[in-house]
């Protein structure tokens, strides 16, 4: 069955390029109304351009329907009125997809704090931004599909990216609370984790990986997680071809008599409480409480 956007509004931040070209040009294709957000600065953030009007022509010329929109992501009026805009030409927004993104990448002893700030600041804050922007209307039309992007450095760790990782796995987090505050109004909210050859990557891919990681590749796992049939609460991986799903687990763990809570009886039961033998995968943060009381009790 093929998987159609047809009578849905998208937008799109840091659409002007690399994977938020891909994904709007993929969505107009099938049928979406697109606006390409971007600001058109460099990969640091700084300058502009027109790169979300070429994309948009790009779009026209193949028959669909796109706007410009050179708005930052870290100006929440910015976003409010991009919405409005959108929503006066179309009525209504029905997807999200949260890529704006910058690099300021230092190790981080030689990190300037205005540098960590900042990329912060696009991230986490510009997805809050666009988010909130959207939110109010998502809940009122019961309909709504939003996609975070995180990365690999915010969930595993990548040298001399202390700042993109904190914020990327700040997106994750943001991602389950607002899954369990969209559920009730139909609003669905993902994160994708691509690996790709981008603007972004470029001087950072081995040589000879560049070509085989091409936005196109992250485009089917990213417009699943935003399609009508798309599940929520999930953190994907893309890239190259391929596609995995990654999750925050709990260990069952130790629960200690009263006599053993010290340093040393944590210490003497390390090994039970790393023990992944069992270990769930929470919905809510309200599951590690749960499971606390369940442990203790068994204690008698």
């Amino acid at each position: 069955m093929t998987i159609s956007f047809k009578d849905k509004v998208a937008i799109v931040t840091g659409a002007g390029g690399g994977l938020g070209k891909a994904y709007a040009l993929e969505l107009a294709k099938r049928g979406a109304k697109v606006v390409v957000n971007d600001l058109g600065g460099a990969r640091d953030g700084t300058g502009t351009s027109d790169a979300a009007a070429q994309v948009v022509e790009e779009i026209k010329a193949a028959g669909g329907e796109a706007m410009a929109n050179g708005g930052s992501v870290t100006e929440f009026e910015q976003m409010v009125e991009m919405v409005a805009k959108a929503k006066e030409a179309w009525g209504g927004i029905h997807i999200l997809i949260n890529n704006a993104g910058i690099l300021r990448d230092k190790s981080f002893a030689k990190m300037d704090m205005p540098d960590f700030n900042l990329v912060l600041q696009v991230h986490v804050m510009g997805s809050a931004n666009c988010t909130k922007a959207v939110w109010d209307t998502m809940r009122e039309q019961a309909y709504g599909r939003i996609l975070m992007t995180t990365s690999s450095t915010g969930l595993y760790g990548n040298f001399g990216q202390a700042n993109y990782g904190a914020a990327k796995l700040g997106l994750a987090g943001l991602t389950k609370t607002l899954h369990l505050e969209g559920a009730k109004y139909n609003v669905r909210v993902n994160s994708i984790a691509p690996v790709a050859g981008t603007r972004m990557t470029e001087d950072i891919f081995p040589e000879g990986l560049f070509a085989q990681f091409t936005p196109e590749n992250v485009v089917p796992a990213a417009l699943y997680l935003v399609s009508e049939d798309a599940p929520t609460n999930m953190i994907i991986g893309a890239g190259g071809g391929g596609y995995h799903a990654a999750y925050v687990t709990m260990t069952p763990g130790a629960a200690l008599h009263q006599e053993d809570r010290t340093v040393e009886g944590f210490a003497a039961a390390w090994d039970k409480i790393i023990d992944r033998t069992g270990e769930t995968v929470p919905q809510s943060g309200g599951e590690q409480s749960m499971a606390v009381m369940k442990a203790l009790q068994a204690l008698g």
